[in-house]
C-alpha cells in the first residue's frame, strides 16, 4: 500500500466518500492494523454489529484471557461478559481514530456500537441499552446502531434529542430512510428547544444494498427458470435494483438538506444525516468485488466496506461521482421492477426482519460460545452436567432447542411472557426468578432470627407446612444438616397422628420454635396443626409466652399474617404472591428454616449465584443449562418418555421428594405432563420399558455405588442425565436448574406450569367432607368389595375381583399396560418400617410388570404429585392404601380429630380419581394393625405376580 494517488481508497476519501471498515477485533487493533488503515487509506470510521463480534469473540481464543480475568474478579453472565469485552474493543477503536474525530472538528471518525438485535422492535428497550452503552464507552466519537425499525424510529429521535450519536441500522427502503431522517430532525429540533447544543451531534443512516439484489435476483432466476415471457426485461435488471434504489435515496437526501427546515437547523450547526451504504460486499461472484463502491460514490455519505472489498477498491475502484449520475435511469429500473411484479416494497420490508434475525443468530451464537467458555471457567462454582440420549430423543431434543432458541425463550422467560406458554396467567408467577437471584428474602432479617432463638436456648424446630412450603425446607435440612448452633428441624407435613405423635415426643416445646408455613394461610393441614401445637405450647409455657415460640412464613394479607400479629408471634417472614409454592424453596419459605438451621443463607445464595446467572435470560437454550434440561424433559414427555426416575447418591437423597411435586404439579394437566418417579430402587437396563428418562444427582465424596448401575442404563440406550455436585451447599443451584427446566418443559409440552387445577379439586371434596363430619359426627359410609380378615377392599367400578384379596391385587395390577405406571399411595405414618413395606410392592409391581412405580404418603403427596395422577396422562394405576390409627389425636377447638381428616382426605383423593376415571383400588387396615397388614399386602402381591 502506499499514500500516493494510485491507492484509489484515497481517491475516494478526496472525492468526498467517507471510508468506514465493517469489521472489528481486538488482536487487529492491538497489531495496529487499524492504525495503518487510518493512516495509509485515509479511513475513517469503523462498525460492528452482532456478526462482527461472533467471528471476533465467539472463533478461537484471543479474548479467552481478558474473559477469564474479567471472571476472576466476580462472576457474571454471559450478556454482561460480552459486553464487558465489546466495550474494552470499541474503547480502543474510538481512541484510535480518536485524532481523526479531533481533527475533523467531529465531522467523522466515529466507531459503532450496536444496541442487542433481541431489542429491534421493543423502543424502551433499546433506549435503555443505548444510554447505558453510551456511558459505559464514554468516548464523545461513538455512535450507538440503532434498527430502524417501526420502534426504532421513536427511539432514535429521543436519542439525539439527549445528545448520542446514533448509527441508524437495517435500512432498506426508501420510506423507512425518511421516517429516520425525520426522526434525526425532530430529535435535534427537540434538543436545541431544551438548550442543547447541537453542533457536534452526528448520525448516518445506514442503507443496506447487496442483501436486495441477492432477493431480487434470486426472484428474477425463478421467473427465468419457469419460462417467465418477461425474460429480457427480468435480465435487464439483475444486480441494479438495489444500486437503482440507493441512488433515488441519495435524491431524498439531497431534497432534504436543500429544504427550509434543515437550513434552520444548520443555521444552528446541526450537520446533515449522512447516507452510509452498508453490505457493500458483493454476494454474486459474478459481479465485479467492487460494484457496490463504484456505483455509489458521492459527497457526504459513507460507504462501510469488509475487508475483502477495501483490499479489491485499493487498486482496481473506479472513483467517479456515480451517485448522480442516470437518475433518470435509476427511476426507469425502478418502475421495470414494480411492473414486472418484484416487488421492491415488500422485499425490504422482508429484509429488515430478516436482518434483525441474522444478527439475533450471530447474537446467539455469539453468547452461547461466551456463556460455554464461562461455564468452563467457573470449574467446580457450578454444578456438572452430562447428557447421554438415544439418537431419537436427542434429534427430538435438538428440534425443541433450536424452537427456544428461534423464540428466544432465555429472555421470554426472564420478561414473563405468557405467550411462551397458554397466553393466560402465567406472567403473574414468575416471582421465583428474583428469588433465585436473592432478591425476595432478607438474610439479616434471618439472621436476626436464627442469633435470637438460639440466644433463647431453642434446640429444635418444626416447621407446619404442606407441599412447597414444606418439601423444600425438608430437603435443606437432610442435605445440609444442622450448621453450629442452629436448631434441628423436622418438616411436620401429615394429618397422621402417629407421625404427629412422633415429632411431639422427640422435641421439648419449651425449647422449641415452630415455623408455621402457608402461602394462604388458610391451607387446611398447617391451620389445624398449628392449632394443635399452639396449645401444647400454652400449656408447656403459659398463654403469655407461647407466641415468642411462633414464627409465619406467609404470603402478605394472608389470615396466617393476621393470626401471627394477634398472637404475638416472634416474627412473621413475607412471601411473593408472584411465587407458586412449588417455586418457594428460595424465597422465604426455603431460606428461613435454612437459617434457623444454623446456615449462613447469604452465603447459601452466593454459591447459588453461578447456575442462576448461566440460566440467565443471556444465555442461549443451548447454553443455558435450565433451558436444556427443560427441552429434553419436554421432548421425551412429547415422544412418549414421560416417567421421569430420580435417582441420587446417598445424602442428596431428599431432593427427589422435592423435584416429584416440582416436575409433576407443574406439568401434569390436561391429560399432558411428566411423571416423576422417586425412590424406586436401581434396577437392571431390561426391568423398564421405553417411557422412561432417568436423572442422576451425584454429590462429589458420596458412595458411588450406583454409577456402575446408572452406566449400564445408558449403555443399554436409556436417556440419562448426570449432575454432579461438588459440594452439598450447591443444591440451592439444582433448586433453580429444576425450575428453570420444569417451567421450559411446561412450554414444550404446551401447558401452564404455574396452576394446579386438580389440587384444588381434592381440598374441595375434603373440606366437603370433613365439614359435614362436623354437622353429622360421621363420614359417609362405604360398601366394600370384599373383606379379609383386618383388610377391607374398595374399587372402581371396572375392577373384577374374584373374591380374595389375592384375586383383588391381581385383577387390579393386571390393568397395567406398557407405558402405565402403577402408584402406591399410602395414608399412613411415614416412618422407615412403613417406607420399606411400600418400596417392596414398588419393586414387586415393575419387576414383574415392568411398569414405573410412584410412591407416596398421604395427605403430603395430594399437594405434591397428586396433580399428574388427576390431571395428567390417564395412565396410572392406582392402590390406595388407609389405617385407622394407632393413637387418634383430637383437634383443638373443632369436633373432627386428625385421623377422621386423613380419612376425609383419602376419602376425597379417591372421588376425585373416580370422577377422572382413573383405575384405582383402595386397601384399608382396621383396628390399627398397621405393619401385620402391610405385610399381608406384600405377601398377597407376591402371589398375585408371580409368573404363571
Amino acid at each position: 500500500m502506499s499514500k500516493d494517488s494510485n491507492n484509489k481508497l484515497r481517491q475516494l476519501a478526496e472525492a468526498g466518500q467517507a471510508i468506514w471498515l465493517d469489521f472489528l477485533s481486538r488482536d487487529f487493533i492491538a497489531n495496529g492494523g487499524l492504525a495503518k488503515l487510518v493512516a495509509e487509506d485515509g479511513l475513517t470510521g469503523v462498525t460492528s454489529n452482532p456478526s462482527i463480534f461472533e467471528k471476533a469473540i465467539g472463533h478461537g481464543n484471543a479474548y479467552d484471557g481478558a474473559m477469564n480475568d474479567f471472571l476472576a474478579k466476580a462472576d457474571a453472565d454471559a450478556g454482561t461478559v460480552y459486553e464487558h469485552l465489546a466495550v474494552q474493543d470499541i474503547q480502543a477503536a474510538a481512541d484510535v481514530l480518536r485524532p481523526v474525530y479531533d481533527r475533523l472538528a467531529g465531522q467523522d471518525g466515529y466507531v459503532s456500537l450496536e444496541v442487542s438485535p433481541y431489542l429491534a422492535y421493543d423502543t424502551d428497550g433499546t433506549l435503555a441499552e443505548a444510554r447505558r452503552l453510551w456511558r459505559a464507552v464514554d468516548r464523545p466519537n461513538l455512535m450507538i446502531k440503532v434498527p430502524g425499525t417501526r420502534e426504532g424510529v421513536p427511539a432514535i429521535r429521543q436519542l439525539i434529542a439527549e445528545g448520542i450519536n446514533v448509527n441508524v441500522t437495517l435500512l432498506f427502503s426508501r420510506d423507512a430512510y425518511a421516517q429516520v431522517a425525520n426522526a434525526y430532525i425532530e430529535g435535534l429540533e427537540q434538543r436545541i428547544k431544551a438548550g442543547g447544543d447541537v453542533s457536534r451531534m452526528a448520525s448516518v443512516a445506514s442503507f443496506f444494498v447487496s442483501r436486495i439484489d441477492t432477493r431480487i435476483d434470486k426472484a428474477i432466476s425463478d421467473r427465468l427458470a419457469a419460462g417467465d415471457a418477461e425474460s429480457a426485461a427480468l435480465k435487464a435488471l439483475q444486480g441494479k435494483v438495489a444500486i437503482a434504489n440507493a441512488k433515488l435515496a441519495y435524491q431524498d437526501y439531497e431534497q432534504l438538506i436543500t429544504s427550509q427546515r434543515w437550513k434552520t437547523l444548520a443555521e444552528r450547526g446541526a450537520r446533515p444525516q449522512r447516507l452510509l451504504w452498508a453490505s457493500t460486499g458483493t454476494k454474486n461472484p459474478a459481479y465485479p468485488a467492487t460494484l457496490y463502491v463504484d456505483t455509489l460514490i458521492g459527497r457526504d455519505t459513507v460507504n462501510t466496506m469488509p475487508s475483502a472489498t477495501m483490499d479489491a477498491f485499493r487498486h482496481g475502484g473506479d472513483v467517479s461521482a456515480s451517485l448522480t449520475q442516470d437518475v433518470t435511469g435509476a427511476q426507469h429500473v425502478l418502475d421495470e421492477a414494480q411492473r414486472l411484479g418484484l416487488r421492491l416494497d415488500q422485499v425490504t420490508a422482508d429484509l429488515v426482519d430478516d436482518g434483525a434475525r441474522q444478527f439475533s443468530d450471530a447474537f446467539d451464537a455469539l453468547l452461547g460460545s461466551v456463556a460455554n467458555k464461562r461455564n468452563a471457567f467457573l470449574g467446580d462454582r457450578l454444578n456438572g452436567v452430562a447428557y447421554h440420549l438415544p439418537e431419537a430423543l436427542e434429534e427430538a431434543a435438538g428440534k425443541a432447542l433450536e424452537r427456544a432458541r428461534a423464540e428466544g425463550w432465555s429472555r421470554r422467560l426472564w420478561q414473563g411472557d405468557a405467550t411462551m406458554w397458554t397466553g393466560g396467567p402465567e406472567s403473574k408467577w414468575v416471582g421465583w426468578l428474583a428469588a433465585g437471584q436473592g432478591r425476595q428474602a432478607d438474610p439479616a432479617a434471618i439472621a436476626d432470627l436464627a442469633r435470637a432463638v438460639q440466644a433463647d436456648g431453642y434446640t429444635h424446630a418444626v416447621l407446619l407446612g404442606m407441599g412447597g412450603s414444606s418439601l423444600g425446607p425438608e430437603v435443606l435440612a437432610q442435605t445440609l444438616g444442622v450448621a453450629g448452633k442452629g436448631l434441628k428441624l423436622h418438616a411436620l407435613d401429615s394429618t397422621n397422628p402417629d407421625e404427629i405423635g412422633a415429632v411431639e415426643q422427640s422435641i421439648d416445646i419449651s425449647r422449641t420454635l415452630f415455623i408455621v408455613a402457608s402461602k394462604s394461610g388458610s391451607t387446611l393441614e398447617p391451620e389445624i396443626l398449628n392449632a394443635y401445637f399452639h396449645a401444647a405450647t400454652v400449656k408447656a409455657v403459659g398463654a403469655g409466652d407461647a407466641g415468642r415460640h411462633f414464627v409465619a412464613v406467609t404470603d402478605p394479607g394472608s389470615k396466617l399474617e393476621a393470626a401471627a400479629k394477634a398472637a404475638g408471634y416472634r416474627a412473621i417472614f413475607l412471601g411473593d404472591p408472584a411465587i407458586g409454592g412449588r417455586y418457594s424453596v428460595l424465597s422465604v419459605f426455603g431460606l428461613v428454616p435454612l437459617g434457623v438451621l444454623g446456615h449462613d443463607v447469604a452465603a447459601f445464595m452466593q454459591a447459588t449465584q453461578p447456575m442462576v446467572r448461566a440460566c440467565g435470560p443471556s444465555a442461549p437454550p443451548s447454553a443455558n443449562p435450565g433451558v436444556r434440561l427443560g427441552a429434553i424433559l419436554g421432548a421425551a414427555a412429547t415422544s412418549g418418555r414421560d416417567k421421569l426416575t430420580v435417582f441420587a447418591s446417598p445424602s442428596l437423597a431428599s431432593v427427589g421428594s422435592w423435584l416429584e411435586q416440582l416436575v409433576a404439579e407443574s406439568t401434569g394437566k390436561h391429560g399432558k405432563g411428566i411423571v416423576p418417579v422417586d425412590l424406586e430402587p436401581v434396577g437392571k437396563p431390561g426391568d423398564y420399558g421405553q417411557d422412561r428418562i432417568f436423572a442422576y444427582l451425584y454429590r462429589e465424596g458420596d458412595d458411588r455405588q450406583l454409577d456402575a448401575p446408572i452406566q449400564a442404563l445408558a449403555d443399554a440406550g436409556h436417556p440419562v442425565v448426570r449432575i454432579t455436585l461438588p459440594r452439598a451447599e450447591a443444591i440451592g443451584q439444582e433448586f433453580f436448574r429444576w425450575e428453570v427446566a420444569t417451567a421450559v418443559a411446561g412450554a414444550v409440552i404446551g401447558i401452564d406450569p404455574f396452576d394446579q387445577p386438580d389440587v384444588e379439586a381434592s381440598k374441595v371434596k375434603t373440606r366437603a367432607l370433613t365439614d359435614a363430619y362436623e354437622k353429622t359426627g360421621e363420614l359417609a359410609p362405604e360398601t366394600a368389595l370384599l373383606t379379609d380378615g383386618d383388610l377391607s377392599l374398595y374399587g372402581d367400578a371396572a375392577l373384577r375381583a374374584d373374591g380374595t384379596l389375592e384375586g383383588a391385587l391381581g385383577a387390579h395390577l393386571a390393568r397395567l399396560r406398557a407405558g402405565d405406571y402403577a402408584a402406591v399411595l399410602a395414608y399412613i405414618a411415614r416412618n422407615a418400617t412403613h417406607e420399606q413395606a411400600v418400596t417392596a410392592l414398588r419393586t414387586l409391581i415393575r419387576d414383574q410388570r415392568r411398569v414405573a412405580t410412584v410412591g407416596g404418603f398421604g395427605p403430603r403427596f395430594l399437594h405434591s404429585t397428586g396433580q399428574a395422577y388427576k390431571g395428567g396422562p390417564n395412565s396410572g394405576v392406582f392402590l390406595q392404601i388407609t389405617a385407622d390409627p394407632a393413637h387418634d389425636l383430637p383437634i383443638p377447638d373443632r369436633k373432627i380429630s386428625f385421623g377422621t381428616v386423613q380419612a376425609a382426605q383419602a376419602i376425597g383423593d379417591l372421588q376425585v380419581l373416580a370422577e377422572r376415571g382413573r383405575r384405582y383400588l383402595r386397601v384399608h387396615i382396621a383396628g390399627g394393625r398397621v405393619e401385620a397388614g402391610l405385610a399381608r399386602l406384600v405377601e398377597a402381591a407376591t402371589r398375585a405376580l408371580r409368573p404363571r
